[in-house]
């Protein structure tokens, strides 16, 4: 039996759970033997969990941890103690990925455990560890992505005619925006995931600070209108160019003939272009409770199978990147068009 914990029972936290115990059968196949969450830690009084992290990483039974917290504290603390303990960390946060990633996978590598984030882009899209494994023999020269389930609900709706704002209200009290949405919104969770996928591709750390960046806010159904009058549909990506050494979240023309154009609703759709195997295409549900909580089960099982083993996840010791400015949009044009 594999002991594991998880720190925060929020959505993910919780789906975690739920993944574990609902497909406990399905994962014994795969693992050989049993997975048990044997403590949750949460800051709220609930009924069985922990507060005190200490508990978790002095307890030898302990051999994976699955950070589902979000935001950079505690959860950096947390984990860095759990990586020194030689524990395994498995997380779907992003912003502590972008921040940290660097430092605590050289953490993990050197304490001979490992720090996989395959949640923190594209949900349940098992698209990290793709990269990593079935494309690592590969030249990775561009990456375009709708990588915000959020925005791309909002702009499938605008499509239809419908308001921005009153499209935005509904994806909140369906579960789908945030109270406060402009990290969706403005780009900023998208900036931070194409940073990572350019960090993992690229050789080079680049940082969300680095992306330039640009929201859907003034994007109106009249935009939508004179797209579709060109046979275009508007969609936000963040796209990596190897060639410019580039990063950019903004506002893209998606033609009618373009594998992203009938990428709508909350699912992500990511396209790679490799020197060899040419355009890849990932689609599936870039977020939610249970593909989210899926892609951190699948981190795991993969560091269960390796206990007293790093696994690389090509983040340790990377330099900082020389990030190039994005090029401009056409002059007196208000979109980008993606055409490759």
């Amino acid at each position: 039996m594999i002991n594991i914990a998880i720190l925060g029972l929020g959505t993910v936290g919780g789906g975690v759970a739920e993944v574990i115990e609902k497909n406990q059968l399905e994962i014994k196949k795969v693992l050989g033997e049993d997975l048990h969450v044997k403590y949750i830690l949460d800051i709220r009084d609930l009924p069985g969990v922990v507060k005190d992290i200490n508990t978790i990483i002095n307890d030898p039974d302990i051999k994976v941890v699955c950070e589902t917290m979000g935001g950079k504290e505690p959860a950096y603390t947390y984990t860095h103690l759990a990586l020194e303990h030689g524990i395994s960390v498995c997380t779907s946060n992003k912003e502590l990925v972008d921040a940290h990633g660097v430092e605590l996978s050289a953490i993990a590598r050197d304490h001979h455990c490992s720090y996989l984030f395959e949640a923190s882009v594209g949900g349940g899209i098992p698209l990290l560890r793709t990269i990593r494994e079935a494309c690592g023999h590969e030249k990775i020269s561009k990456i375009a992505g709708i990588l915000n389930g959020t925005c791309n609900y909002i702009l499938t709706n605008m499509k239809a005619g419908r308001d921005f704002a009153d499209v935005l209200k509904e994806a909140q009290e369906k579960g789908f925006a945030e109270r406060n949405p402009a990290a969706d919104v403005e780009g900023h969770d998208t900036a931070r995931k194409i940073a990572i996928l350019a960090s993992m591709v690229s050789g080079k750390k680049f940082s969300y600070e680095q992306v330039s960046c640009e929201g859907i806010t003034n994007i109106t159904p009249e935009d939508f209108a004179e797209a579709e009058a060109k046979g275009m549909s508007i969609k936000l990506l963040g796209v990596y160019d190897a060639e410019n050494n580039s990063v950019l979240v903004a506002p893209h023309l998606i033609p009618k003939e373009h594998a992203l154009y009938n990428v709508n609703g909350v699912f992500n759709g990511i396209l790679i272009h490799g020197n060899m195997v040419d355009d890849l295409m990932f689609y599936g549900r870039g977020a939610g409770k249970l593909p989210t909580a899926s892609a951190v089960v699948s981190d795991v099982i993969e560091c269960a199978k390796n206990i007293g083993k790093n696994i690389n996840n090509n983040f340790a010791d990377l330099e900082p990147a020389n990030v190039n400015k994005a090029p401009e949009k056409p002059q007196g044009q208000k979109f980008r068009v993606l055409d490759s």
